[in-house]
């Protein structure tokens, strides 16, 4: 990966909590988030007292790197914002600036515990479908805006591969959105999840309330058996 290809656009930790329908209990198990760049999901979580590890192959570079590359490319994504609003139910985020405060607000907060994180081993440069985690060593791992979302950039095996690999090191895990860059759902989906139940994975998908890309209201839930 080089730095001049990716697009940080990092969630918040409301988000993740709306998007993959997260308990207290949950947020107090061993936690993986899968593709996290620079949301700021693993530094609000740690501060509340909770365990959770990410991986993402952007850790490979510094801060200082990460944080020019959003200030470079964070006016093109507004923009694209813009020309694409219809594409979107502005409702809990009510318009594309209120977005980008929201976007800007997380990168920061993780920007602030990059560093820290990295030292601790909480944010770790790795990416699928090889991780560097010992069997079941996570009681969840979430996947958020990586899989299925790219189904144009990455096969149905890469699909299938990186889900055996999250459902290896992690008990339970929940894959947002299961819609394309299109806004379809993923051509991939159901050959998926027929290799995942095929290889004794149980899965199913279920509803969450969180709605911003019009027509993502579910996740996969895969539990590994």
């Amino acid at each position: 990966m080089k730095l001049d290809s990716i697009v940080p656009w990092g969630r918040s930790f409301e988000e993740y909590r709306s998007v993959f329908a997260l308990s207290e209990d949950d947020l107090d198990k061993r936690l993986l988030g899968c593709g996290d760049g620079p949301a700021c999901f693993n530094a609000e979580l740690t501060q509340r007292g909770g365990t959770v590890v990410s991986v993402d192959p952007v850790y490979q570079f510094t801060g200082d790197q990460i944080r020019s590359r959003i200030e470079e490319v964070y006016p093109q994504i507004m923009r694209q914002m813009e020309q694409n609003s219809d594409n979107y139910i502005w409702e809990s985020i009510k318009d594309v600036s209120a977005l980008g405060q929201v976007r800007m607000a997380a990168m920061q907060q993780f920007l602030s515990d990059y560093d820290s994180g990295l030292e601790a081993g909480r944010y770790t440069c790795a990416s699928l479908p090889t991780l560097p985690f010992d069997d079941q060593q996570f009681e969840l791992a979430l996947c958020s805006h990586f899989l299925f979302l790219y189904s144009d950039h990455f096969d149905v095996a890469q699909h299938i591969e990186g889900m055996k690999e999250l459902c290896r090191v992690a008990t339970e895990v929940r894959v947002y959105p299961l819609l394309s860059l299109d806004g379809k759902r993923s051509k991939h989906l159901s050959t998926v999840i027929e290799a995942l139940e095929g290889n004794g994975v149980r899965t199913s998908l279920q509803p969450v309330d969180y709605q911003f890309q019009k027509g993502a209201t579910e996740m996969l839930v895969a539990y590994a058996v």
